[in-house]
Formats: structure tokens, C-alpha cells, sequence
């Protein structure tokens, strides 16, 4: 499969942030499983959001967890809620979902590039 080439400034307009994931609970209106998810940038918030990552974490596992998002997303509904970021993760061979996270402790709202 060919990818298709950024440019440096496509790649600087991406947004990707820290963030730790305040609350999550299953998403029971979506037809594909996933969690329901409030995750603190720090000075840029606390934003929403969706991700079907159920295959490999609990809502329990998720509290407290930083990860990786992008955050300049335009808004998007989904079901009954404005999700207002992307988490990034790898995609395994059986479409489980593995998140992407700073390895230490890194303040809310830095800015991966």
C-alpha cells in the first residue's frame, strides 16, 4: 500500500498532546464497542471523547492513564456526544487497539512533534 507523503507544514499543523484520561465508562449507544472518555490537557482542557479500545483495557485500567491525542481535530458527533479529540494507538492484527503514551510522567498539554 503507497502512503502518501506530508509536507513539514502539514505535519506542524497536527496537534498531538498529553493527556490523562479523568473518566471512562462503556459507550452503550454506539454500535461498535467502545469507552466514553474525559481526558485533561491541562492549560487546553478537559475534552471528550470516543475510542474503541475495548479489546485490551477496562474503564478501570483507563483512570489515570496518560496517552497520546490529537487535539485540532474539528469537532465530531458521535451517538449522543461531541467527541473533541483523536487518542492515537497502534493497530494490531486483530484490530485491537494498543494506546500510544509517554513512557514517564509528562505534564498535561505537551505537545508531541
Amino acid at each position: 500500500m503507497e502512503e502518501s507523503l506530508l509536507t513539514w507544514t502539514d505535519f506542524t499543523k497536527v496537534q498531538m498532546r498529553v493527556g490523562t484520561i479523568i473518566s471512562a465508562e462503556i459507550f452503550k449507544e454506539v454500535k461498535n464497542s467502545a469507552y466514553k472518555m474525559h481526558i485533561d490537557f491541562g492549560e487546553f482542557g478537559i475534552k471528550k471523547t470516543s475510542a474503541q479500545i475495548t479489546k485490551l483495557y477496562t474503564p478501570n485500567q483507563l483512570i489515570g492513564r496518560q496517552i497520546v491525542a490529537v487535539t485540532n481535530f474539528p469537532k465530531k458527533q458521535i451517538a449522543n456526544i461531541m467527541s473533541e479529540c483523536l487518542v492515537l494507538g497502534g493497530i494490531g492484527s486483530n484490530k485491537e487497539i494498543t494506546l500510544i503514551a509517554p513512557d514517564t510522567k509528562i505534564n498535561n498539554g505537551t505537545r508531541i512533534g
